[in-house]
């Protein structure tokens, strides 16, 4: 399988994107959630054409993206989107806060499941809503699941939605049909809206494909709302684009809800990239996957050999690695220790939840092996 190789770290800290300039550069960063690779060729053509062109106007509107995304959906997700059905905006966040906002009212609970992306914790308020903690059960050795009896609790007790993230970040795990099958049964018997994350779709492992939430049922169709990008999965972040999707009258409803200008907020730039992306991406996306897959394994190698006391589960989605840091004695948030002492940059684990990110920590792996095996290293030496 063709690999993808990370830029040169010299050409790296030339970036001027958040993950290149928040920290000293004798810092390894690898808590944002950017990836070291090049950007795909096709991308990089499109963009460079829309500049000689000088196509940096307003965008012409949704369906574009729309229908690159149907082709990409249909061809590598299994999944039968409809670009009538689908508005765009600047973001996965904005996205996420516009359709909470038109299915919670001012002061009902939205549930999320921590350890979770740090920013729901902000994002539900923003709409409105009141956050309502339903932690994933399990952990990094058995393995993770939804608690569909405490969201069934939430929902009963008056929660209105369900923030999902599909596949789950920072603990990579792939959420399999059955689970959303249930959690869509439960919405439905409790009138609740699902809104589904889905930006890390495409970064599953093969061996692990992911389910969109939209296609398990009848009833995910009814309550649910998905909200996805190409930006994770092809690195286009800074270009603002992103979808929201439906597939029943009723979710129609909220996109119809929107005001006018959440359309709008996409960048033209991050239409004719994602475009590009869902288009004529996908033999660069699959040697990331092959370069992801070969760091994930990596990781567990570098970790048995010179931090065994830390505790990692390989995740099947994302380049993000959830590392239980707390035999190391490190406190409760180990990534300050490791940026102080191992001049490493971590994800705060805390962040992802008090008590669910309590001794943890999140590691990007979208970097080259000999990044990944640095930063380990310095970590082994700080001890």
């Amino acid at each position: 399988m063709h690999r993808v190789p990370a830029d040169p770290i010299d050409l790296l800290r030339t970036r001027t994107s958040a993950k290149w300039r928040l920290y000293p550069e004798d810092v390894l960063p690898l808590p944002v959630a950017e990836t070291d690779y090049p950007l795909a060729e096709p991308i990089a053509d499109a963009l460079h054409a829309a500049i000689r062109r000088s196509d940096t106007g307003y965008i012409s509107g949704s369906r574009p993206v729309a229908e690159a995304f149907q082709e990409f959906a249909a061809a590598r997700l299994g999944w039968d989107v409809d670009p009538g059905r689908v508005t765009c905006t600047a973001d996965v966040s904005m996205g996420i806060v516009e359709v909470l906002r038109q299915v919670v009212e001012p002061g009902e609970g939205v549930v999320i499941m921590p350890p979770i992306y740090p920013p729901f914790f902000d994002l539900v308020p923003e709409a409105g809503g009141v956050v309502v903690e339903v932690p994933m059960l399990g952990g990094i050795d058995e393995g993770w699941s939804v608690d569909l009896a405490g969201i069934d609790a939430a929902l009963e007790a008056g929660a209105r939605a369900v923030l999902l993230c599909n596949p789950h970040n920072p603990i990579g795990h792939v959420h399999d049909a059955g689970t959303l099958r249930a959690l869509a049964e439960l919405a439905e018997r409790h009138g609740a809206t699902v809104v589904s994350d889905e930006v890390h779709g495409p970064l599953s492992q093969p061996a692990t494909p992911y389910t969109p939430f939209l296609t398990v049922s009848d009833a995910a169709r009814e309550v649910g709302v998905a909200v996805t990008a190409a930006t994770k999965a092809f690195n286009i972040a800074g270009l603002k684009a992103a979808l929201v999707v439906t597939a029943s009258e009723r979710g129609d409803r909220v996109r119809a809800g929107f005001p006018y200008e959440v359309e709008w907020r996409m960048s033209q730039f991050g239409s004719i990239a994602s475009v590009a992306a869902f288009r004529h991406g996908g033999t660069w996306l699959d040697g990331v996957l092959a370069s992801l897959d070969d760091n994930r394994r990596l990781l567990a190698d570098l970790l048995a050999d010179e931090l065994p006391g830390v505790r990692y589960r390989m995740p099947d989605a994302t380049y993000l690695a959830w590392l239980d840091l707390s035999a190391l004695g490190w406190g409760d948030d180990p990534a300050a220790y490791a940026l102080e002492q191992a001049r490493v940059a971590l994800g705060v684990g805390p962040d992802f939840g008090a008590s669910a990110g309590r001794g943890h920590a999140r590691l990007n792996f979208a970097c080259s092996p000999e990044v990944l095996g640095e930063a380990i290293t310095r970590l082994a030496d700080a001890r």
